[in-house]
C-alpha cells in the first residue's frame, strides 16, 4: 500500500508541473513570437526484482519487473510559425520562416522571434527589457530616427535620404532542439554556432505566438481533474493506513 503513496505523489507532482507549463503558455498568448512549450512525463525505467539468499548473495534470481512513479521526461518547444499580423509600426519586424533575431543581453547574445523593437536613449534599436538588436555581424544597429523603410531582407534605410543604417540579423541553428530558454526568457544557443539566414523579414508586422488556446484549455482541465482525483485517493490511503496503524497498536 505504501507504494500507492509514491505513485500518487509522483502523479500529483507531474500534473502540477504540467499545469505550470500550461499556465506559462496561456500567459504568453499575446507575446509576439512566443513558442509554445510542451511537457511530457514518463515512468522511471523498469526495475528488475530479484530473489537473493540471506547468506549467499551470488545466486540471485529475477522474479519480475516493476515500473511505477512518474518522472519528468522532457520539455519540448514547438517552433512552428505563428500568424503574421500587420501593426503599421516602423519598428516592428517579423520573420517569415526559420530563424531568430539576435539580442545582446546582460548574459551575452541571446535569440528571440519577438520583433517588437524600440529605440533606446542612444538611438540603438533594442528589444525593451532585454537589450540591443544585432545586425548580421552581431553589431548593434544605431538609427538617427524611426522614420525608416525596410526591405524584405531586413535592410534598414532612412525614409527621406535613403541612408543605409544596417541589416537586422536573422540567424538559424543546426539543431533547434539544443536551444534552451534562459533566465531572461529568450533562447540560448546551447553552445551552437549561429548561422546567418537568408530569411524574409516582414516590416511593420509581428509574429503572434503559436499557442493553441483550445489545446491548452483542454490540457489544463485534464491535469486539474487528474490532480484532484489523485489528491482524493491519497486522502483515502492516508485514512486506511491510519486506521490500520491504530488497530495494530491495540493488538
Amino acid at each position: 500500500m505504501t507504494r500507492g503513496f509514491y505513485d500518487l505523489t509522483s502523479g500529483m507532482l507531474s500534473q502540477s508541473r504540467r499545469l505550470d507549463v500550461v499556465g506559462n503558455n496561456m500567459t504568453n498568448l499575446s507575446t509576439p513570437g512566443y513558442k509554445q512549450q510542451q511537457y511530457t512525463d514518463t515512468t522511471f525505467g523498469e526495475v528488475l526484482i530479484s530473489r537473493i539468499g540471506n547468506s549467499d548473495k551470488s545466486g540471485n534470481q529475477v522474479i519480475g519487473q516493476s515500473s511505477s512513479m512518474l518522472a519528468p521526461s522532457e520539455m519540448t518547444i514547438d517552433y512552428g510559425q505563428g500568424a503574421l499580423e500587420e501593426t503599421g509600426s516602423n519598428l516592428d519586424f517579423a520573420i517569415q520562416g526559420e530563424g531568430f533575431f539576435a539580442i545582446r543581453t546582460d548574459n551575452g547574445v541571446e535569440y528571440t522571434r519577438n520583433g517588437s523593437f524600440s529605440l533606446d536613449k542612444n538611438g540603438y534599436l533594442y528589444l525593451p527589457g532585454y537589450g540591443r538588436v544585432l545586425d548580421e555581424d552581431k553589431r548593434p544597429i544605431q538609427l538617427d530616427t524611426d522614420q525608416i523603410r525596410v526591405d524584405s531582407r531586413g535592410g534598414i534605410y532612412g525614409q527621406e535620404d535613403g541612408e543605409y543604417y544596417g541589416k537586422v540579423g536573422v540567424f538559424t541553428f543546426r539543431d533547434n532542439d539544443r536551444l534552451t530558454i534562459s533566465e531572461s526568457g529568450l533562447f540560448d544557443a546551447g553552445g551552437q554556432g549561429a548561422r546567418e539566414a537568408d530569411t524574409p523579414v516582414i516590416w511593420k508586422s509581428l509574429e503572434s505566438s503559436n499557442v493553441d488556446m483550445i489545446r491548452e484549455m483542454s490540457q489544463m482541465m485534464s491535469a486539474q481533474r487528474a490532480l484532484q482525483s489523485a489528491a482524493q485517493v491519497l486522502k483515502l490511503y492516508d485514512g486506511v493506513l491510519t486506521k490500520a496503524t491504530s488497530e495494530l497498536g491495540r493488538m
